[in-house]
C-alpha cells in the first residue's frame, strides 16, 4: 500500500502544474523523451558531480538524480508554449503527461521503493508495459503537435 501511495503522491505532483498551466502535451511529452534520453547520456556525469559535491551515492540519489534530468525539459517547457483552452482539454492533457512521466521514471523508481503485495503487481505491470506506454504517449504526442494552431491562426477571425 505504501507503494501505491508514493505513486500517487508522486502522479498528483506531476499532475498539478500541468493542469493549471494549461500547456499543451505535445510538447511536454515530447520534452519527456529529450530528458529520458539526456539522463541516459548525463546520468554518470551527473552521479559524478553529485559526489564532488559530497552528497554520498545511493540508490536514492541515484534515482533523484536521473528522475531530475528526465524532468528538467518539461518543467522548464511549463512556462513556455501553447495552452489548451478547455478544461477537458487540459484534463486529458495533464493526464497523458502524468502518465508518461510515470512511465519514465518507474524503473528509476523501483529500485528506491521497498516493492511487495499489491504495489508489487502494480509496478510489475508498469514495468511490463512500460514500452507501450512510453511508444503510444510519444505518438499522441506528436498528433498532439500537428493538431496545434499557431496562435496567430488561432486568433484570426473570419467574416465568413
Amino acid at each position: 500500500m505504501d507503494v501505491i501511495l508514493i505513486v500517487l503522491v508522486i502522479a498528483l505532483v506531476l499532475f498539478v502544474p500541468s493542469f493549471i498551466t494549461k500547456r499543451r502535451f505535445g510538447l511536454l511529452g515530447l520534452a519527456l523523451a529529450a530528458g529520458s534520453l539526456l539522463s541516459g547520456i548525463w546520468g554518470f556525469d551527473a552521479g559524478l558531480i553529485a559526489s564532488a559535491l559530497g552528497i554520498p551515492a545511493s540508490p536514492l540519489t541515484t534515482a533523484l538524480t536521473l528522475s531530475f534530468i528526465v524532468l528538467l525539459p518539461p518543467g522548464i517547457l511549463l512556462f513556455h508554449g501553447y495552452t489548451y483552452k478547455t478544461f477537458i482539454g487540459r484534463a486529458i492533457g495533464a493526464s497523458l503527461f502524468t502518465l508518461l512521466v510515470l512511465a519514465f521514471l518507474i524503473e528509476p523508481l523501483g529500485h528506491v521503493l521497498m516493492l511487495h503485495g499489491i504495489g508489487n503487481n502494480i509496478y510489475n505491470w508498469l514495468i511490463n508495459y512500460r514500452t507501450a506506454i512510453i511508444g503510444v504517449g510519444l505518438i499522441i504526442a506528436v498528433v498532439d503537435i500537428f493538431l496545434t494552431k499557431p496562435a496567430h491562426l488561432a486568433d484570426k477571425h473570419h467574416k465568413h
